[in-house]
This record gives structure tokens, C-alpha cells and sequence, in this order.
């Protein structure tokens, strides 16, 4: 199992210790750093300056987001940062939500299976270098009756094929991610429950396409924090996963508290979204359960951190993406060096 690392967002007040924290990833051997946007700082631009400062990491998207971006765009940019980077970007696309999408981008939020599915196939194309055709039921290239013409890519990536990863949460998302991508970037997984949340999806997609899951990256991402105090440690995530659980989304859509009550947190799932909904996002935080965070996180001493790893390791993670908590630069560079020393401990190294 390989190691990565999660920026998340930029512009927190944090920009000068992620790019420290990136470079000490870099130093220690770990295999990829990913950065997020949302509806602030932009995913290539991060991956750009973090590129330029670092050796051997590769780079990630986690995610660039499919309403901000023509498909031809995101071919452009990918092959761009592969070039740049040495041959070290991995693509890594995600529809967002409706609030982003339309809100934000004033993209409508329908149909986000099919317009996924031919948005990488635009992109793929593109990447080839053939000259961009396509006929499709949300982009047809060239545009019918007009000036335009099949167009190629003039930009050489450094590879013929850049990784490509799509975020998938919901079943029917982890399928066709198994059916057409390189890998799945997951987040909020459990070791527990990774077999009937996700593995299961993923293994039908790859299936439907002739494959195995052999080669194929399953790559989550989860929060470290190292300390004796476990509940204590646990109780620094509340806010976060009641974010997500409760507010990420509209009371009738939000996948992450579909996801929690797929683990079994039914009754939880819906205490935390209606508290968060209705203002008490104090309360929401308190009414998640520990051992919710537990399963969704890596807490504790270094060897029960290598133990997780282990579980993780056995329930088919193939890149374990760690995303090192800390108040200042010295608790997340010590976090990260924790993550290395609880992988070799784990004999997965």
C-alpha cells in the first residue's frame, strides 16, 4: 500500500505550511499530493506551485470539478501539468454538488452519470491527440452548422496515458467509476464497511469493461491525528464530519449522509442534518458517534495507527491518502513523519 497526502483547500491561512508540509511528503517518499477546489482557490494552479517546488511527488487533483470546465479545457490543463510536472499529474474529476454546480457555475446538477461518462470520454480523446470529434447528449464537437472543425491537441504530455480518478460516493457513481476510470478517490471510508460501500461497486464497473480490480487505485483520503488521547483526538473531527454528514448538501441530497447511514448510522445520520440544518451545528458535532469518527479516521499512538493502515491494507486500499491535522507546521510535519514510521511498522512499506 502507498502513502499519499491531502492538501485540501488552499487560501485557509495555511498556503506557506502546505507547501512545507507537500516538500517534507516529497522528502519522506510519499507517492502522491492531492489538492481540492471548491468555490475558492483552484486545484491546477496549487498543483502547479507544488509541482515546481517538489522532486518526485506527483500531483493530484482531488477533485477539478466537471461544471467549472469545458472536457477540452481539462485536456489542456492535464497535459499541461503533466508536461510541466515531468510526467507526474493524475487527473482527478468529480461533479461537485447541486448547490456548487448551480449555485457557483450555474451548471444544472442533472443527469451527473451520463454527463460524467462523456466528459471523460471527451477528455481521453483530447489527451490521445486525435482530432476531437464527438456526438454526445451533453457536448457535441464540433458544434453542427458552424465555423468550427475537428481541432488536435498541440501540447505533447509527457505519457501517453495520465492517470484518471473520479470521486465517487454513491453506488451507481462507484460502478461506472470501476467501468471507466483509473482509480476512485473516496472519502469517509471505512475499513469496517469498505467492502459493501464501495469494493463491491467499483468491482461490477470493472467487470462491465472485461477488468479486474487488479491495477486499479482505490484511493481515500482520511485525517491524522497522533496522541494517546483517542477520544480526545476523535472530538477535534466533530465539527468536521458533522459538516459534511449534516450541511454538505440539501436535506433530501447530500451524499455523505447517505453514505453514514449505509455504514449503519441511520438514526445518527438524520439527528446530525437536522440539527445542522435547523442552526445547532453545535449540537450536530455532539450528536455524531465516536466510533463514526473512529472508523472514518486514523487516530492514536503510532501502533494503532500501523494497525489501521494493516486494515485498510486487507480491505483493498491501494493508496492511502493522509491528510495530517495540527494546529501549527511542527504538529503536521511531525503527523506526516508518523504516517511513514506507522506504514513501515505496518510491514506494508
Amino acid at each position: 500500500m502507498r502513502l499519499g497526502i491531502n492538501l485540501g483547500y488552499w487560501g485557509a491561512g495555511m498556503d506557506g505550511d502546505n507547501l512545507a508540509v507537500a516538500q517534507e511528503a516529497d522528502r519522506l517518499g510519499y507517492d502522491v499530493c492531492w489538492a481540492a477546489e471548491a468555490y475558492g482557490s483552484d486545484a491546477p494552479t496549487v498543483l502547479t506551485w507544488v509541482a515546481a517546488q517538489t522532486e518526485s511527488i506527483d500531483v493530484g487533483s482531488a477533485i477539478m470539478q466537471i461544471p467549472a470546465r469545458q472536457p477540452a479545457m481539462t485536456a489542456m490543463t492535464a497535459t499541461t501539468l503533466d508536461s510541466l510536472s515531468g510526467g507526474r499529474f493524475r487527473l482527478g474529476l468529480g461533479v461537485s454538488g447541486p448547490q456548487v454546480s448551480e449555485g457557483w457555475y450555474g451548471v444544472k446538477f442533472d443527469k451527473p452519470l451520463a454527463r460524467t461518462r462523456e466528459y471523460v470520454e471527451i477528455v481521453r480523446k483530447a489527451m490521445t491527440r486525435e482530432r476531437l470529434s464527438y456526438e454526445g447528449q451533453h457536448w457535441t464537437l464540433p458544434l453542427p452548422g458552424g465555423p468550427g472543425k475537428p481541432i488536435k491537441l498541440t501540447v505533447h504530455p509527457e505519457r501517453e496515458h495520465i492517470p484518471l480518478y473520479i470521486a465517487a460516493i454513491g453506488p451507481k457513481n462507484l460502478e461506472q467509476t470501476g467501468e471507466i476510470a483509473d482509480g476512485a478517490l473516496l472519502i469517509f471510508p471505512s475499513a469496517e464497511h469498505l467492502e459493501e460501500t464501495a469494493l463491491t461497486y467499483l468491482r461490477a464497473g470493472r467487470e462491465k469493461a472485461g477488468k479486474t480490480l487488479e491495477g486499479f487505485d482505490v484511493s481515500p483520503t482520511l485525517p491524522l491525528a497522533i496522541g494517546d488521547d483517542v477520544k480526545g483526538l476523535a472530538d477535534m473531527f466533530r465539527p468536521y464530519t458533522a459538516l459534511y454528514v449534516g450541511g454538505m448538501g440539501s436535506r433530501k441530497q447530500n451524499f455523505y449522509n447517505q453514505l453514514a447511514q449505509r455504514m449503519g448510522y441511520e438514526k445518527e445520520a438524520a439527528e446530525i442534518q437536522d440539527k445542522y440544518l435547523d442552526g445547532d451545528k453545535a449540537g450536530a458535532a455532539a450528536a455524531v458517534p465516536h466510533q463514526l469518527i473512529d472508523q472514518t479516521t486514523l487516530l492514536g499512538p503510532i501502533e494503532r495507527i500501523a494497525e489501521r493502515m494493516q486494515a485498510y491494507a486487507a480491505a483493498g486500499v491501494t493508496t492511502l491518502n493522509l491528510a495530517p491535522a495540527g494546529f501549527t507546521l511542527e504538529e503536521r510535519i511531525t503527523a506526516l513523519r508518523a504516517g511513514t514510521d506507522a506504514l513501515e511498522r505496518s510491514g506494508l512499506a
